[in-house]
């Protein structure tokens, strides 16, 4: 698999068009099978953390204003990233953060997101739940930290994603996975997962 950035939000709330905005992120960049660089900072929005997101994240109002500007950071991570294809847990709800936030400094992004969420419903059915702490539980991959935090689950998806590769190549023959194969099977039904992986490699046998 190509180089890759994984990356996760913290934020105040589940949406940017109702005012939510990104209190934390981190970037972490996979190649060779593993992690071969981070990105990680707190960002100050200038807006209030709710309570009950404090407690579930652990990132206080007194964190955030010790906390570099939203502009700043993701100006950083923007140029960190750079062309890298990209992946998230949930990738709906950290796209709609990126594209929000990368706005607010004029900048735009280019490249699309596989969703690690989508690829684990299709590629590990069995596992009792899709959701992050879950599947890292279910599949034996190591904890990297407390979840709710950015870096920590950042890593987490990043082994996930990992392992989701490692499905494709012994449980379903598929000798080379890129970040476009992963956007077509995300997008697959699942009960057409078979016939999707029969046409990539058919096309990649040719």
């Amino acid at each position: 698999m190509e180089r890759i950035a994984v990356i996760d939000f913290e934020t105040t709330g589940l949406s940017p068009a109702q005012g939510d905005r990104a209190t934390e992120i981190a970037a972490v960049i996979l190649e060779g099978g593993r992690v071969v660089d981070r990105y990680q900072s707190l960002m100050n929005a200038g807006v209030r953390i709710p309570t009950h997101i404090e407690a579930l994240t652990g990132i206080s109002n007194a964190m955030i204003r010790q906390a570099p500007p939203a502009a700043e950071v993701m100006g950083a991570v923007a140029d960190f990233v750079g062309d890298c294809p990209l992946a998230a847990h949930n990738a709906a709800f950290d796209t709609r953060f990126w594209d929000a936030e990368l706005a607010r400094v004029a900048r735009q992004r280019r490249q699309e997101f596989a969703c690690s969420l989508l690829l684990a419903r299709r590629l590990l059915p069995d596992a009792p739940s899709h959701k992050l702490g879950a599947l890292v539980a279910f599949a034996g991959l190591p904890v990297a930290g407390r979840s709710h935090r950015a870096l920590a689950d950042a890593e987490m998806a990043a082994s996930l994603l990992l392992r989701l590769e490692g499905e494709l190549r012994t449980r379903h023959g598929v000798g080379e996975v890129s970040h476009a194969l992963l956007r077509k099977i995300q997008a697959a039904p699942k009960t057409q997962l078979e016939r999707c992986l029969a046409a990539h490699r058919e096309t990649a046998g040719a």
